[in-house]
């Protein structure tokens, strides 16, 4: 079997414009029009080869990368080789993604599927369904009555784009994704296997439970990224809102009505119960849990696998479960040590008396 390789670099990058993306000049004597051709990890990069280093656990690969250029940070820049030209600047991974995006674009969404433009063969668009120019619509997608696509967005096979659904420009809606009841806008990156804007879980309890009709949306503003089969209710009575700029990674459940601000971050496995808000630049770790009709103040920073049940403040870094401030959540961790090593001790001694 052949070795498929899945992501060609586009073009070479000069020395010289890898210095300019840092904000740096090259050293002296290098040649600013010599190039790198690709990007790999320390240990396997090449003489054309860029890599980057900013975390001391890898020091020793530093010390012996073969790399042509190494993007580095001040406090690492000593243990470069002499063959590798080290770029030093503040924050060698964002430079490395910027100029790694150069190489790869095709790598920074999702593409068509089929790899043809406009609307496949084997498509489904309503007749009134409304797309501009250069929408790609692969195989087996279904695009309903009323829905809107915007300019250079691409539907992947077997997606189904709902009634009335309006998806911005230049985005990218993965294979057999679902939305419905949503307005999404330019530049969002739905990954496949996502559904968005279905029913919220509401029931009216009692002897049998009475279902509460969802009636409202689901809002996903600009440049918002969704990971694979994570799952966005729409709104019980009002919106369903993710704000601009906000990751969310594979496997989340975000419930109905709730409110995510702008820039959040949320890792996989988090569940977010229904009318919870998280102001701007929160971040969730993996495994975080959210009880219903809570604020996570702007900024905040909740530890991964923690259970929050009550209002974070602005600013805050909690963990935990229930979760708190992380020094009240570390002293108790410490606490709990001590007792279970004193009591180990005490046990120890008791079988020598």
């Amino acid at each position: 079997m052949s070795d498929t390789e899945f992501f060609t670099p586009s073009a070479a990058i000069a020395y010289a414009d890898i210095a300019a993306a840092a904000g740096t000049a090259l050293p002296e004597g290098v040649d600013p029009a010599r190039t790198i051709a690709g990007a790999a990890p320390l240990e396997s990069a090449g003489p054309s080869d860029l890599a980057y280093m900013d975390n001391a656990r890898y020091g020793e690969a530093l010390a012996q990368t073969r790399a042509g250029l190494c993007l580095v940070g001040p406090r690492f820049a000593a243990r470069v080789p002499a063959e590798t030209v080290a770029i030093v600047c503040r924050d060698p991974y964002r430079v490395y993604a910027a100029l790694l995006g150069r190489l790869h674009p095709d790598a920074l969404r999702p593409g068509p599927q089929f790899g043809a433009k406009g609307l496949a063969s084997g498509a489904h668009v309503h007749p009134e369904a409304r797309l501009e120019e250069g929408v790609t619509v692969d195989p087996g997608a279904v695009v309903g009555p009323g829905a809107e696509i915007g300019l250079g967005t691409v539907i992947g096979p077997n997606a189904v784009i709902g009634p009335g659904v309006r998806i911005g420009r230049d985005c990218a809606i993965g294979a057999g994704t679902t939305l419905s009841h949503a307005l999404v806008g330019n530049r969002v990156i739905v990954h496949p296997g996502a559904r968005i804007g279905q029913d919220g879980f509401g029931f009216a309890m009692g002897a049998t439970h009475l279902k509460v009709p969802q009636v409202g949306r689901v809002i996903v503003q600009d440049d918002v990224e969704i990971g694979a089969n994570t799952t966005i209710d729409r709104g019980a009575s009002r919106d369903t809102v993710i704000g601009e700029g906000t990751k969310i990674d594979n496997l989340v459940q975000i419930a109905h009505n709730v409110v995510i601000g702008r820039h959040c971050v949320i890792v996989s496995g988090v569940g977010i119960s229904g009318s919870t808000t998280l102001e701007d630049y929160v971040v969730l770790g993996g495994q975080v849990g959210v009880v219903g009709h809570l604020r996570i103040g702007r900024g905040s920073q909740i530890a991964g696998s923690s259970n929050v049940n009550r209002d974070v403040p602005p600013g805050s870094r909690w963990g935990g479960t229930p979760a708190k401030p992380v020094r009240a959540w570390f002293r108790e961790l410490t606490t709990l040590a001590r007792l279970a090593e004193r009591s180990g001790q005490d046990a120890a001694e008791d079988e020598k008396s």
